[in-house]
């Protein structure tokens, strides 16, 4: 998929284009664990950068598991954005559903659709996976982000509104 982006005022940018990430390929590997580090070291993503063994490993790790898929976007030839996906499994539905991991976008790209155009292709691909939603967690602070998933059909979650939305908990095991 590409998109062409440009202003009249401005010079042209290069045509957006978005691909589904092929772990083996060193170049796909390389932006992957590039852009999963710059957004690791963004406040939204905790502002620190990545370790050396997530960086080591990361799309080795990735490639292992067949319910993993990557999405990247380019700018011409530079890596823009990363989308990391998981598929789960919906026990209400009976069929897989897929939670968006990671969403990253270089500062420099922001507001020119490129999440959307990853978006886009993460929704094609979980189609086709029999998938019967997408799911995400998104920080309360990051507005921009959270008009982008508004604008593409995503809503907060519940079952019934008597009950309240959902909350996102973790818990370390290390």
């Amino acid at each position: 998929m590409t998109v062409t982006n440009s202003a009249s005022s401005s010079p042209p940018r290069p045509a957006f284009h978005v691909v589904r990430a092929d772990y083996t390929n060193p170049v796909h590997a390389c932006a992957v664990v590039l852009l999963l580090d710059a957004y690791a070291q963004d406040p939204a993503g905790g502002g620190e950068a990545l370790g050396d063994f997530a960086k080591n490993n990361l799309v080795r790790e990735l490639a292992a598991r067949p319910q993993a898929f990557s999405v990247l976007a380019y700018a011409g030839e530079q890596p823009v954005g990363l989308v990391n996906c998981i598929e789960g499994f919906s026990t209400f539905a009976c069929r897989p559903l897929v939670n968006i991991h990671d969403v990253a976008v270089l500062p420099g790209y922001r507001g020119q659709r490129v999440g959307e155009l990853m978006l886009v292709l993460v929704d094609q691909i979980s189609r086709e996976r029999g998938a019967c939603k997408l799911t995400l967690e998104v920080l309360q602070g990051n507005a921009s982000a959270i008009r982008l998933y508004e604008r593409l059909g995503f809503a907060g979650y519940q079952l019934d509104p008597g009950m309240g939305q959902a909350q996102f908990f973790q818990k370390w095991l290390d």
